[in-house]
């Protein structure tokens, strides 16, 4: 029996795969997702996955923080600063485990990819896109800040006046768009996503896994030189008030309304 409930992880070689798999819902990143992808990277560690796809299953990548769990919030005695606070920290969490892995990631993006799931691409070390991948962060018109590090992750890879326009706007942005802004390696047809990435990641696997994970480690600690993710920790007070807020849960709760609609 698999050790996690809403997604899969497997190692086959030096290849690992690491797919959200909850498709009837677009692969939402809540309390237990993000609690299990942190998981799932350490437990990468523990194998000889020296490469790991990162990918949603079914139509889309990832529909980001779930706004069920948000907009749903009791306001019961439970629902303390302190354990608002906690739950919103588990996004930060993820991206760090994901960050610390040894493993090479490469996100093989698709369809829908909102907010938080924008956040878990950006963390990824490569990023391949299917040409019908929308990007989108919304947070702004839900009443809550971008977190998890996404801010600064984004202005690593993306001008920082453009970041401004996309978080502030929360305009969708498509694949080639994400391209031209450098935040994509690559933009295919979706028919080939999965031959493209899965041809990468064979030829990505055949170079010395220490070399590999040195080279990863470079990028990573030049990348906290242009934009740290050093003070992210405090991304969960803010998160954590907005998530106690009556009018923030309200705009959640509208957006899901017309998503659904």
């Amino acid at each position: 029996m698999s050790r996690w409930t809403t997604l899969t992880a497997d190692v086959e070689g030096r290849i690992g795969r690491l797919t959200l798999n909850q498709p009837d819902q677009l692969n939402p990143l809540g309390t237990v997702p993000l609690a299990e992808i942190a998981d799932a990277a350490a437990w990468f560690d523990t194998t000889d996955a020296s490469i790991v796809i990162v990918t949603g299953a079914g139509r889309a990548f990832s529909s980001g923080f779930d706004l069920r769990e948000f907009a749903g919030r009791p306001g019961s005695e439970e629902d303390t600063p302190a354990a608002a606070r906690a739950q919103a920290d588990l996004g930060r969490i993820m991206a760090e485990a994901m960050e610390r892995m040894r493993a090479l990631t490469i996100a093989a993006i698709k369809g829908p990819c909102v907010g938080g799931g924008v956040v878990l691409a950006g963390v990824c070390d490569l990023r391949i896109a299917a040409d019908d991948t929308v990007f989108s962060i919304p947070e702004v018109d839900l009443g809550i800040p971008l977190a998890w590090g996404g801010i600064p992750r984004l202005v690593r890879e993306i001008p920082p006046a453009i970041v401004r326009e996309l978080v502030l706007t929360c305009r969708p942005f498509d694949a080639a768009e994400a391209h031209s802004l450098g935040f994509v390696n690559r933009v295919v047809p979706r028919a080939e996503l999965e031959a493209v990435v899965d041809e990468l990641a064979e030829q990505l696997a055949r170079k010395a896994p220490s070399v590999v994970h040195a080279t990863k480690r470079q990028v990573n600690a030049a990348l906290e030189d242009v934009a740290s993710t050093a003070g992210a920790w405090a991304d969960a007070d803010q998160l954590g008030a907005a998530m106690r807020d009556p009018e923030a849960r309200a705009a959640a709760r509208d957006y899901l309304n017309r998503r659904q609609a």
